[in-house]
């Protein structure tokens, strides 16, 4: 038998999962492994940094609901990747990031790039792994990987030194384990409580959150709506598990977007959280009316309880958890009487929606120049299909517009940073769905701020073959921090806030893309057609009203960091 080192062991263990794409920027100390990948069927998709490389790996794992991989070398490499691991820890996204590091007899010798890596990052990831043993680098990437996904899923870290990676293993002692937890538990008890809770309510509803979408429970909670006739709404990454269209479901359940959300979650009495963290997006819980009975279903025992009390907090799968009540209305021929009962509530929530959108289409259907964000994220919404084509946002004001206004029919179809916040995920995110996508229609919607982060990511594009289209909502800086400035303390701040009129369309002509300049409302849709017609990753340069306060900046002015 030939010479087996660590690093092939590692690029084995990555084949033998059958993942097809590890995102990655190259560097010395991961060479190695790079070496053993190279003309294998993993693709190595290098993009122009870490952190872009590390955003494009959360947004397969958000879309695939398996982990994405990650790898990048170390020092710098390391540290570029940390934002992008902790954005992916906000929102439970399976990540698993490999990282070299100097090798252990090298460890605190001043080495090149050495740093106490896996110390910095444990805060942030669901576990911190270090091999130092070349024979256990299998059993250490198998443990990686289904700790990403298993239970909660999250970030993982694994941290391979480079003498290790280049150390020869003996053959005998080499462990290659393999385990997969396919476990769904379920709380039969608690779905009982909730049958019985929901017939003595009045006014119920469900939020299917991110846990809905990871237990992939998203016929069942339709199922679970329409048996029960109870109004469904949804968050995060559970948008589009119950469709937008669906006659009991009344889109995102963020108080800030035009609909029903509001008078929903302040009048509702019972309250059944699936999958879905009590947090700012409910103002830590306060947006509930007070009178009303909570229950919160997750699969971490811990969570519920957080900044709220709970009435009945369930540790479970979501789906598990809803095939268990489904059954329960059934076996107890409940439909009829619990649709019935709550037909008046239905029909009153539709009222509430109605006047909302009404006053929302002032906004969405202006005429003004320069043209309002909101009219922007309409003709995006009404141009791309709200059942197969996907939708990227990223920038402060930019995403809150954009969450208003898309129509979500299909989970896993829109992207954006979420409760992390975090700036620059756009363009990763965007190429990353086309990759996985490569027949869809992939649409980024951007502010001028943020698309300046991973900018050189439209080169990835172009290189990479993957024409995504960029539009670009161009405010000349950056709009929610300049307007909730405004708002706290009178006036902007020009350092920080204001960045003026950049031709973002013509630098992505210069890299080999196609650019559109659109000042006019009434050219934004044929500039989509245009773009998307011409098979090129595209910028469409959108000059927007600067002045327009979104209900995202009104939010940041208001948030306790700000108050005196």
């Amino acid at each position: 038998m030939g010479k087996i080192t660590g690093a092939k062991i590692a690029a084995d263990a990555i084949i033998d999962k059958r993942i097809d794409h590890v995102f990655t920027l190259s560097g010395g100390h991961i060479t190695p492994i790079y070496q053993y990948l190279e003309n294998s069927k993993v693709d190595l998709f290098d993009t122009r940094h870490e952190q872009a490389a590390v955003f494009m790996a959360e947004a397969y794992g958000k879309m695939t609901r398996k982990p994405g991989i990650a790898m990048v070398t170390a020092g710098p490499g390391f540290t570029n990747s940390l934002t992008a691991v902790a954005s992916a820890n906000m929102a439970n996204s399976p990540l698993l990031l490999i990282s070299g590091c100097v090798g252990i007899e090298t460890k605190n010798k001043l080495d090149l790039q050495d740093m106490q890596q896996a110390t910095v990052i444990e805060p942030i990831v669901k576990e911190a792994y270090v091999c130092h043993n070349p024979e256990r680098i299998a059993e250490y990437f198998d443990m990686a990987y289904r700790t990403a996904i298993s239970g909660r899923p999250g970030p993982v870290y694994l941290e391979l030194p480079v003498d290790i990676l280049n150390a020869e293993a003996q053959p005998e002692k080499i462990k290659r384990p393999v385990t997969l937890n396919r476990s769904r538990p379920a709380d039969i008890d608690s779905a009982e409580i909730l049958i019985d809770m929901i017939a003595k309510s009045g006014k119920p509803i469900v939020i299917g959150g991110s846990g809905t979408w990871y237990s992939d429970a998203g016929q069942e909670l339709q199922e679970f709506a329409e048996k029960t006739g109870i109004p469904a709404f949804t968050s995060i990454s559970g948008r589009g598990t119950i469709p937008d269209d669906h006659p009991l479901c009344f889109e995102s359940s963020l108080a800030i977007r035009p609909g029903a959300s509001f008078f929903a979650n302040t009048n509702s009495d019972l309250i059944i959280l699936l999958g879905s963290r009590i947090s700012l997006f409910y103002i830590f819980g306060d947006i509930f009316n007070k009178e009303a009975s909570i229950v919160q279903v997750d699969i971490k025992a811990e969570e519920p309880g957080r900044n709220r009390s709970i009435d009945l907090a369930v540790t479970s799968d979501i789906k598990a958890f809803l095939k268990e009540c489904i059954k329960i209305i059934d076996n107890r021929d409940l439909s009829g009487s619990f649709k019935t009962r709550f037909k008046d509530w239905v029909s009153t929530l539709k009222n509430e929606e109605g006047k909302s959108k009404s006053l929302a289409r002032l906004n969405s259907e202006s005429n003004n120049v320069p043209i309002h964000p909101m009219r922007l994220t309409k003709e995006i919404d009404d141009f791309m299909n709200r059942n197969d084509d996907i939708v990227v946002a990223d920038g402060g004001d930019t995403t809150t517009w954009m969450g208003m206004s898309r129509t979500i029919n299909r989970a896993g179809h829109y992207l954006d940073y979420g409760l992390y916040g975090s700036l620059a995920v756009g363009l990763p995110y965007a190429n990353a769905a086309k990759l996985l996508n490569p027949d869809k229609r992939v649409c980024l919607i951007s502010g001028d701020g943020s698309i300046g982060f991973n900018f050189m990511e439209f080169e990835t594009s172009i290189r990479k073959g993957l024409p995504i289209v960029a539009v670009i909502n161009n405010d000349l800086g950056w709009g929610m921090i300049r307007h909730s400035q405004e708002i706290r303390i009178g006036h902007a701040i020009e350092n920080g806030t204001y960045i003026g009129r950049i031709n973002y369309h013509k630098l992505v002509e210069d890299l080999g893309g196609f650019g559109l300049f659109v000042d006019k409302p009434e050219d934004i849709r044929p500039a989509l057609e245009e773009a998307f017609a011409s098979g090129k990753t595209s910028c469409i340069n959108v000059m927007t009203d600067p002045t327009t306060v979104s209900p995202g900046s009104i939010a940041l002015a208001n948030i306790g960091g700000y108050k005196a």
